[in-house]
């Protein structure tokens, strides 16, 4: 049964119809073949979409919008020079710094590089850094924005998987952190031996005037995460306050952005949205085929003959996460995989909040590899660097991304801490 479902939805996709309709087409197809009731298909949208915690994705996603049209991004980055733009390899320092805090507001990758790479590209550029390197740390550093909270990927596959997404959100933060920290290593490292970058006298007038001038939009990350982790707020009321936030300081403090903006923004913002909860709704209808064909047992049964080991389970499934989120869209991935493969991972000893972030960790990859890799054309668009070099250069900011994953397998506290100390 799971199978037709598979193979009418790869067909049209190969076909060229949108991925959400070819997975929708296939869950009716099934249903259809095995005389199922055709019902199911209304029931099972409606019920996956009817939930509060789902507002917040269209939020923050406007949230990222007021920031790109509003300056606060600009200032961001201009705030992680002064910090630590002075080190060696000093202004890569700052594309990952900045990519950290501006997804500590947006929640989207795809808004990083849309808002703030041009400017970390141009920057390091002038600053004596290859054109290639400048767009494979950007790529790379913009899957930042897919783990550390608020990430768009981990409100729906939390609440895909029936989680917290309060733990779920905190979780992806210590992960982010090994992840930057890994490549604060690896540009420095990089940096040193082929010298890169211009060296600069730190001024310390000038660095504190460059924060000051970034604080209301540092105030963001602070004030949203601080609020949504001490249980002020839920992660939706927290997803209104971004964007109370930073229409506010794009309005009345920077102001870079008109109310006159604010119909087109909402419109940006829908169409974005409107395209993961889509996907989300039609997944809930292969969810149902993939349970009533009994595919997670299956899955189960086929990972515990391999191995019953919960860290080498967990990169036996990262194979399967990284071939997936090279080849489609990483949501709808999520939402597919997470039915299949979370019984299996939880019944060899796995914590379901272990599972849900190491997969949200692997699948990020695939925003910035070939074939479909959102990130990688945005950032080829934005920096002028082919696809093909792109991807060549960034081999190296693989490897490193692979490395991190394995550690994340083995030591299962870098995601459950932050989550049991923040929203515990």
């Amino acid at each position: 049964m799971s199978l037709v479902l598979l193979a009418v939805f790869l067909g049209l996709c190969v076909a060229g119809v949108p991925l959400a309709v070819s997975l929708g087409l296939g869950a009716v197809a099934t249903l259809w073949y095995y005389d199922l009731p055709l019902v199911m298909v209304a029931q099972s949208m409606e019920t996956s979409i009817n939930s509060f915690l789902l507002i917040a994705v269209p939020l923050f996603v406007l949230a990222g919008g007021i920031m790109e049209r509003g300056g606060l991004s600009e200032r961001i980055f201009s705030a992680a020079e002064a910090a630590v733009g002075r080190l060696k390899g000093g202004l890569g320092h700052v594309n990952i710094l900045s990519s950290f805090v501006f997804g500590g507001i947006s929640g989207s990758s795809v808004a990083d590089i849309a808002s703030i790479g041009r400017i970390e590209i141009q920057e390091m550029t002038a600053r004596n850094y290859p054109l290639p390197y400048s767009a494979a740390l950007t790529l790379i550093t913009s899957t930042l924005a897919t783990l550390v909270p608020p990430s768009i990927l981990v409100i729906v596959a939390a609440a895909a998987a029936e989680q917290s997404v309060g733990k779920a959100l905190a979780g992806g933060l210590g992960p982010g952190i090994v992840l930057a920290v890994a490549l604060f290593a690896y540009n420095a490292f990089v940096s040193r031996v082929h010298g890169y970058g211009s060296d600069t006298r730190f001024d310390m007038a000038t660095s504190l005037k460059m924060i000051g001038r970034a604080a209301p939009s540092l105030g963001a990350p602070v004030i949203i995460l601080t609020a949504m982790f001490s249980g002020i707020v839920t992660p939706t009321e927290a997803a209104a306050l971004a964007v109370l936030y930073t229409l506010i300081v794009g309005l009345l403090v920077h102001r870079e952005i008109r109310l006159s903006d604010l119909p087109g923004l909402l419109v940006e913002a829908g169409r974005t949205a409107g395209t993961v909860l889509l996907i989300l709704m039609v997944a809930s209808t292969a969810t149902y085929v993939f349970t009533i064909d009994q595919l997670p047992s299956k899955a189960s049964s086929m990972i515990m003959a391999i191995t019953s080991d919960p860290s080498f389970v967990l990169l036996l499934m990262a194979l399967i996460f990284l071939v997936v989120g090279m080849l489609m869209d990483i949501v709808a991935a999520a939402l597919m995989l997470i039915p299949i493969l979370l019984p299996a991972a939880v019944k060899a000893g796995v914590d379901p909040l272990h599972f849900l972030i190491f997969m949200v960790t692997a699948l990020a990859m695939g925003l910035a590899t070939p074939p479909v890799g959102t990130c990688l054309f945005a950032t080829s668009l934005v920096s002028g660097v082919s696809v093909e070099r792109l991807s060549r250069a960034s081999m190296p900011f693989y490897i490193v991304n692979i490395v991190v994953l394995v550690v994340i397998a083995f030591v299962p506290q870098i995601v459950l801490w932050p989550a049991n100390l923040l929203a515990g």
